[in-house]
C-alpha cells in the first residue's frame, strides 16, 4: 500500500517544505521573528488540525489493553510515524488522549481524500 500522504504530494495536492511529506508539520509555513538586536529566528505558524468532517472514515477500532497509536498507524496507514493522523480524525491532540484501553477509534485517510467509490 503506498503511502497516502506521499500520494497527495506527488500528486501536488500538498506542498514541498523541510518536513517529509508524511510529518504533521508538512506543508505549515515558516514565519520568521527578528528581535530586537536584528537576529532573525525562523518559526512554524500553528498548525490547526483539520475538522473532523475533511476525514474519510474507512472503519472503527477498539483500543486493546497495551496497544499504541503507532502500532495501528504501522498496521493500518503502514507507516507507525503517521499516529498523528488517528489523532487528528478523533479530536485528540496528544496520543496519551487516545491511550486508554476500550477506546473507540475512527480510522480514516488522511484530510481531504475522499473514500473509495463502493462497487
Amino acid at each position: 500500500m503506498k503511502n497516502p500522504i506521499q500520494a497527495m504530494y506527488e500528486a501536488g495536492v500538498v506542498e514541498a517544505t523541510d518536513f517529509p511529506a508524511d510529518s504533521r508539520y508538512h506543508g505549515i509555513p515558516t514565519r520568521s521573528f527578528t528581535a530586537p538586536d536584528g537576529r532573525q529566528f525562523p518559526y512554524l505558524a500553528r498548525r490547526f488540525a483539520p475538522p473532523p468532517e475533511v476525514f474519510a472514515t474507512i472503519g472503527w477500532r477498539q483500543l486493546a489493553e497495551g496497544e499504541r497509536l503507532d502500532q495501528i498507524a504501522a498496521e493500518t496507514i503502514g507507516n507507525p510515524e503517521a499516529f498523528w493522523l488517528i489523532c487528528d480524525a478523533n479530536r485528540a491532540l496528544w496520543p496519551e488522549d487516545l491511550a486508554a484501553a476500550g477506546t473507540e477509534l475512527r480510522l480514516t485517510l488522511p484530510a481531504g481524500v475522499p473514500a473509495p467509490e463502493e462497487e
